[in-house]
C-alpha cells in the first residue's frame, strides 16, 4: 500500500480513470512514452494530479513497475516542489500567453538537469491564445530529446487541431457519485441537507474539485431565497415585485458564480419536464425542489420558454451586460410564465 505522502505521487491512486491508467502504465512499462500527452476531461477529476504522478514515475529511481516509489531522492524533490526537471505552466490572468510558451521552448532546448527526462505540464491549454499555440506547435513537431509534455484541457474542441493531433489524447471522465463521496472524505464541507448535497453533486458533474468549490460559494443560500419566489403563490403577484428585485440583486452579486445559479434553474426545469412526461426516475424529485404534492405552476410550453430565457440571459453575460439588469429581466420574464 502507498503511504499518505506517496499516494499523491502515484497516478494509480487517482479515483476512477481506469482507462487512462491502463494507457499510461503500458507506455511506461514498455518504455514507449510519447513526447506529448493531452489529458482532456472535466475540471476537478484528477488530470493535474495524474500528470504529476506520471512525472514522478518517469524519473523515479526505484520505480515499482509503472509507478513511483514515493521515497527516493527524485520523488522527495517532486513532493517538496523542488524538482529541477518538473515544470508546471499555468494560465496567466486566464490564458497561457505567448511569452510563457517562448520561455518554455527556450528551456526545452537544454538537456534535463539531473533526470532521464524533463516533464512539463501545461495546464488548461484550452485557454491558450492562437499565437501561443502556434509558438508551441514547432516544439511539438520537432520535440527536443528527453522531454515529455503533458497538456491538460477541459475539451479538445477549443484546442487547435494541429496541437491535439501531435499529442496522444487520453480522456478523463466524470466520477461516479460514490467516487465523489470518497474523494471528499476528510474535507471540511459546510453542513448541508441531503437534497442540497444531491443538488451540488449534480452541478459538479462528477467533479469532486468543483463540488468542493461550490460548497463554499453563496450559490445555495441565494438559490434558497429565489426558490421561494417560484413555489410561494403569495409572491407571484405584481404587488411583490420588490422581492423579485431584491433577489435579482443578490443573484447578480454572485458574479462569475451566476452560471451555477442558471444551471440550478435548468436542473429544476428539467425535472419538471420529466415529471410532466411521466418519468418518475428523475434524479431530483419535485418535492426536493420544494413543490408540495408535485403540483406545478408552469405548463410544458412555459418550461420550454423558461429555458429560452435562461439561454438568453447567459448570452448577455458573455457580452458583459450589467449583471443586475440581466437578472431583473430574467426573473420578470419567469414571473410572467403560466
Amino acid at each position: 500500500m502507498y503511504g499518505q505522502a506517496t499516494r499523491f505521487l502515484c497516478y494509480s491512486q487517482v479515483l476512477g480513470q481506469q482507462r487512462a491508467k491502463q494507457i499510461v502504465a503500458r507506455a511506461i512499462e514498455a518504455d514507449r512514452v510519447p513526447h506529448a500527452y493531452l489529458f482532456k476531461g472535466p475540471d476537478g477529476v484528477g488530470k493535474k494530479l495524474f500528470a504529476r504522478g506520471v512525472a514522478a514515475a518517469l524519473n523515479c529511481r526505484e520505480r515499482q513497475g509503472a509507478f513511483a516509489c514515493g521515497h527516493c531522492v527524485s520523488c522527495r524533490k517532486l513532493l517538496s516542489g523542488n524538482h529541477p526537471d518538473y515544470t508546471v505552466v499555468q494560465p496567466d490572468k486566464g490564458a497561457i500567453k505567448i511569452d510563457q510558451v517562448r520561455s518554455l521552448c527556450r528551456d526545452l532546448s537544454f538537456p534535463p538537469y539531473e533526470s532521464p527526462v524533463r516533464v512539463v505540464v501545461l495546464e488548461d491549454v484550452h485557454t491558450m491564445r492562437r499565437e501561443a499555440a502556434n509558438s508551441l506547435l514547432k516544439t511539438l513537431e520537432e520535440p527536443p530529446q528527453n522531454n515529455v509534455l503533458i497538456l491538460t484541457a477541459e475539451s479538445s474542441c477549443e484546442i487547435l487541431t494541429t496541437i491535439s493531433s501531435r499529442c496522444q489524447v487520453v480522456s478523463f471522465y466524470p466520477l461516479t457519485e460514490n467516487e465523489v463521496s470518497t474523494a471528499l472524505q476528510g474535507k471540511e464541507l459546510p453542513p448541508l441537507a441531503e437534497n442540497e448535497q444531491g443538488l451540488l453533486a449534480r452541478l459538479a458533474e462528477g467533479s469532486p474539485g468543483k463540488m468542493l468549490l461550490l460548497s463554499t460559494t453563496a450559490v445555495l443560500p441565494v438559490w434558497k431565497k429565489a426558490q421561494k419566489l417560484f413555489i410561494d403563490p403569495a409572491l407571484q403577484g405584481d404587488a411583490e415585485i420588490g422581492a423579485w428585485l431584491q433577489c435579482a440583486e443578490e443573484i447578480a452579486l454572485l458574479k462569475e458564480d451566476m452560471t451555477y445559479f442558471f444551471a440550478i434553474l435548468r436542473l429544476m426545469i428539467r425535472d419538471h419536464l420529466l415529471n410532466l412526461s411521466g418519468v418518475q426516475e428523475s434524479l431530483c424529485s419535485l418535492t426536493d425542489w420544494g413543490f408540495s404534492e408535485n403540483k406545478l405552476r408552469w405548463s410544458r410550453p412555459a418550461l420550454l420558454q423558461a429555458l429560452h430565457y435562461i439561454d438568453t440571459a447567459e448570452k448577455k453575460m458573455v457580452y458583459n451586460c450589467n449583471n443586475t439588469l440581466v437578472c431583473e429581466v430574467l426573473l420578470f420574464a419567469l414571473q410572467r410564465l403560466k
